[in-house]
């Protein structure tokens, strides 16, 4: 690891609601490092989508930051007006969402928008700019890139769209890249090319991604670090081949068993994980996951377990991450 280009750092966050406020995340602490990509991973309602929200500033209008900084370059994010995240969301952080069809505009061309996207550059005139933005396509693997700007992002197939969001995201050369469930939609081989782009950009350009998934399969195919959120808490993380292989949270090694890959058989029952999430407004007193965990003992009902470092640089939120449950 040769420096950290985004800190996330005690970082806390509700929802105001009709009634209590909603705990989305609690005390969350990671770091993305430099040319690394960074996973993070955990069931839906886990916090993943609003933490990366969080870090480009577009969080929805009932959201409350109760503590902690997001840094870049030197600076608390969550400090800045909208003028100055308007000048780093985008060129110096860059998102993708899930699906292309709710983030991209349907009665824009795919050429009009990519443009939009290079407001930063002021000296570029439309010719150089539309010229950028074939060639950013052509980077992604779409056919006929300068003819396929004037099209409109429903005239493309769905593995297209993909393709052509991620060339928005990349085409400024951000130093980071959130790509929020980016193969969620794609079948298994239109995924393994999306994986395979984005790596590939990753070493082009040099950036960091923060790469959100369910899929643990592709989180383990692209990523260097996982991060997993349960209930709005950081539960465990570290090198992707220390987590998947001695996994020392309940949680963590519930995910890997549900993972559909690991099932040696077919059958038509998947394994799962017993029991609900807790109501984030009403936060239990003791462990987040003691209700659905095999581990539980009287401890974990009553007292909240601190985060362990089991071994360099992975840790571990459970009473039990070194030795394995008390009997």
């Amino acid at each position: 690891m040769t420096g950290r280009v985004l800190e996330i750092e005690d970082f806390s966050l509700i929802f105001e609601t009709g009634g209590a406020p909603v705990r989305a995340l609690r005390n969350v602490t990671l770091s993305v490092p430099q040319r690394e990509i960074v996973g993070i991973v955990g069931e839906s309602g886990s916090g993943k989508s609003t933490l990366a929200l969080a870090v480009i500033g577009l969080l929805a209008a009932n959201a409350r930051i109760l503590s902690g900084q997001v840094i870049f370059d030197g600076r608390d994010l969550l400090t800045l007006d909208e003028d100055a995240m308007r000048s780093i969301r985008g060129k110096r952080i860059a998102m993708v969402f899930q699906d292309p069809m709710t983030s991209l505009n349907p009665v824009r061309t795919v050429g009009q928008q990519m443009l939009d996207i290079q407001h930063h550059d002021r000296e570029s005139g439309t010719e150089v700019k539309r010229r950028k933005a074939a060639e950013a396509l052509a980077r992604v693997g779409i056919p006929d890139a300068a003819q396929q700007l004037d099209n409109y992002i429903f005239q493309f197939s769905g593995g297209m769209r993909q393709r052509i969001a991620i060339a928005m995201g990349m085409m400024q050369k951000p130093e980071v890249l959130v790509a929020d469930e980016v193969t969620t939609a794609l079948d298994v081989t239109l995924e393994s090319q999306i994986l395979y782009l984005l790596r590939e950009l990753r070493d082009e350009i040099g950036c960091s991604i923060l790469f959100i998934s369910h899929n643990l399969g592709a989180v383990a195919e692209i990523c260097d670090r996982v991060v997993v959120l349960y209930a709005g808490e950081l539960v465990e993380q570290g090198l992707i081949a220390d987590i998947f292989a001695n996994p020392r949270h309940p949680y963590t090694r519930a995910l890997i068993a549900c993972d559909p890959a690991r099932i040696p058989e077919a059958t038509r029952e998947l394994p799962v994980i017993a029991g609900d999430v807790p109501n984030l407004a009403a936060i239990p007193k003791g462990c987040i996951f003691a209700t659905r965990c095999s581990w539980a003992r009287d401890i974990c009902a009553v007292e909240a377990p601190p985060m362990v470092e089991t071994e360099p640089g992975h840790f571990a939120r459970c009473h039990f991450a070194k030795a394995g449950p008390q009997q």
